[in-house]
C-alpha cells in the first residue's frame, strides 16, 4: 500500500487539498493517506479542517504573531524533518505556492522522497509578483516528480521549463471540487449582519485584499474607488471581510469606515464565504483563488493586481486584470454596473479551471504512476475547448 503524506499550512491550501484528502481516503487498501499541517495559518486553517472533518496526524503549530518568511521557513523545515522521519512516506503531496509548499517539497527532497505538486505550473514571469509565491512555485517545481497542472496553459509553462511531459497531468483545479460541494442554494448566514442583507434589491460587491505588494497607497487607491462607487450607486452594497494584517485594517478603516452600505467583517469561514460569492453581483480581489472560484459561480472578477499567474481566466473573459489605480478600478466596475451585455459576457464565460472532478484525476494519476492501476486519467479540458 502506498503511503502518501499530504502537507499544507494555510487556509487556501486546506480548501484545495481537502477534497483530495477525502478522495485519497476512499482508496482504502491501495493508499494510506496521512495529513501534516504546519499551521502557517492557525484559526483560518482550523475552520477548513473542521468543515471537511479532517484531523491531521501531525500539527506543527508554527504560527506566531508578526511571523516573517525566515521564521516560517525555518520552523516548518525543522518540523517536517521529524514528520518525515516518523512517517517514511512513498510520496509527499504539496499544494500551490506558499512557504509551506516549498518547505514540504524541500524536506521530501532531503529524504529522497518523491514529490507531487498539486496546482503546478502557474507563472507570472515576475519573481516579485506575487511575492513570495512566484518563486515558491518555481522552487517547488524543480523538486517535483509528479506535476498536477490545473490547465493546459500551466502544462505549457512546465514544458517550457524542461519538465518531462510524462510527469505532467492536466487535472483541473481542486478548488472547484471544494466549491461545488459547499455552495447551498438556501444557505442561511449565522451572522445576522449578513443574513439581513437585501440580496434582491441591492447589488453586492464582494471585496478582499491582502497582497504584500499592494500594501500602503495602492490599497488606499482601491478603497477610494470603492467609496466613489458606493456614493454613486444607491443600489450597491459592499461586503468586505478585512484581512487581519494591521496595515490592511488601518487603510480600510481610514477610507471606508462608517460609510453607508459598506459592511466590514472579520475574515469569514469558508462555508459562508463561498455562499456569499454565490449571492454577489461581482468580486473585486487581489486573491489568486477567487479568480478560480467566482467564475465557477458565474460572478465577474476584477483582479486588483498588476500581474496574474492565472491568465486562462483573462483569456476566457471571466476576469479583468485592473491593478490598483483608482480610476481603472472605478471605470471597470462602472462598466459592469452599467452595461448589462458586458456583465452577461463575463458572467456566462466558461470557467477554464475545473469541473469538480480534479481530485479523482489526481488520485488516478498517482495510482497509475506507482503501478497500482494500468489506466491514466483523462485530461481535463474546459467545454469551450
Amino acid at each position: 500500500m502506498l503511503k502518501i503524506l499530504t502537507v499544507f499550512g494555510t487556509r487556501p491550501e486546506a480548501i484545495k487539498m481537502a477534497p483530495l484528502v477525502k478522495e485519497l481516503q476512499r482508496h482504502e487498501g491501495e493508499i494510506d493517506c496521512r495529513v501534516a499541517v504546519t499551521a502557517q495559518h492557525r484559526e483560518m486553517l482550523d475552520q477548513v479542517l473542521d468543515l471537511f472533518s479532517i484531523t491531521p496526524h501531525h500539527d506543527l503549530n508554527i504560527m506566531k504573531q508578526e511571523q516573517d518568511l525566515f521564521y516560517i521557513t525555518g520552523r516548518a523545515l525543522a518540523g517536517m524533518r521529524e514528520v518525515l522521519a516518523e512517517e517514511k512516506p512513498g510520496l509527499v503531496l504539496v499544494h500551490g505556492d506558499t512557504t509551506t509548499t516549498f518547505v514540504g517539497a524541500l524536506a521530501a527532497f532531503y529524504n529522497q522522497v518523491p514529490v507531487g505538486h498539486v496546482e503546478a505550473g502557474l507563472r507570472t514571469g515576475n519573481k516579485y509578483s506575487p511575492f513570495p509565491e512566484e518563486i515558491n512555485r518555481h522552487l517547488t517545481g524543480v523538486l517535483t516528480d509528479l506535476h498536477f497542472a490545473p490547465t493546459r496553459t500551466a502544462r505549457e509553462n512546465l514544458l517550457a521549463e524542461g519538465v518531462p511531459p510524462g510527469s505532467i497531468f492536466v487535472t483541473g483545479n481542486t478548488v472547484i471540487d471544494a466549491l461545488l460541494s459547499t455552495v447551498r442554494p438556501n444557505y442561511r448566514f449565522e451572522d445576522p449582519a449578513l443574513d439581513n442583507l437585501d440580496f434582491q434589491n441591492y447589488r453586492l460587491l464582494l471585496v478582499t485584499t491582502h497582497r504584500r505588494e499592494n500594501l500602503g497607497e495602492p490599497l488606499r487607491e482601491v478603497y477610494r474607488a470603492l467609496k466613489n462607487l458606493v456614493l454613486s450607486y444607491p443600489d450597491v452594497q459592499v461586503v468586505f471581510p478585512v484581512h487581519k494584517n494591521p496595515l490592511v485594517r488601518g487603510a480600510v478603516e481610514e477610507v471606508l469606515g462608517g460609510l453607508p452600505r459598506v459592511l466590514l467583517t472579520e475574515p469569514m469561514d469558508y462555508l459562508p464565504f463561498v455562499n456569499l460569492i454565490h449571492r454577489s453581483y461581482m468580486v473585486l480581489s487581489d486573491s489568486g483563488g477567487l479568480q478560480e472560484e467566482a467564475p465557477a459561480l458565474g460572478k465577474p472578477v476584477l483582479v486588483l493586481r498588476g500581474t496574474t499567474e492565472r491568465p486562462e481566466a483573462v483569456t476566457a473573459g471571466t476576469v479583468r486584470l485592473v491593478g490598483t489605480d483608482r480610476a481603472a478600478v472605478e471605470d471597470e466596475a462602472r462598466l459592469l454596473l452599467d452595461d448589462r451585455a458586458h456583465y452577461s459576457r463575463m458572467a456566462n464565460a466558461v470557467n477554464p479551471y475545473g469541473d469538480g472532478l480534479a481530485s479523482g484525476r489526481i488520485a488516478r494519476a498517482i495510482l497509475f504512476r506507482f503501478g497500482l492501476t494500468g489506466t491514466p486519467p483523462e485530461e481535463f479540458s474546459p467545454i469551450q475547448e
